[in-house]
């Protein structure tokens, strides 16, 4: 059985690219299109094995999807940021908040899919 993963970005692009490298590692993938979206496909399918998030999205960030997650509603699903940010307080608020890993755009599909089989135990 494949583990099913959250693809969570504003774009339509980004999305379609990360749900290919995923689903050709033998990923099931559900997408959103920002946080408050990621909340209701959450609730949908709480089957779900982890959350590769965007940083930057309208109605709400993956910052905070991610707060609303670990502090709101005390979720430990893995979550993975994929994003073009690279600075090291953006990095550090994630992790403290509990990110458990930071991909940075342009995509690199080896680096996501061994990220995602890593904590999916895949």
């Amino acid at each position: 059985m494949s583990s099913k993963v959250l693809v969570v970005d504003d774009s339509m692009m980004v999305r379609q690219q990360v749900t290919r490298a995923l689903t050709g590692a033998g990923f099931e993938v559900t997408t959103a299109v920002d946080g408050v979206d990621a909340i209701e496909k959450l609730a949908l399918a709480p089957e779900t094995k982890l959350v590769v998030c965007d940083v930057n999205m309208p109605r709400m960030s993956g910052l905070e999807l991610l707060e609303e997650l670990r502090v709101a509603r005390k979720n430990t699903i893995p979550f993975v940021m994929l994003t073009t940010e690279d600075q090291a307080d953006m990095i550090s608020r994630a992790k403290t908040l509990g990110a458990n890993g930071w991909v940075v755009k342009p995509l690199k599909v080896d680096i996501l899919v061994n990220t995602a089989k890593k904590l999916t135990a895949v």
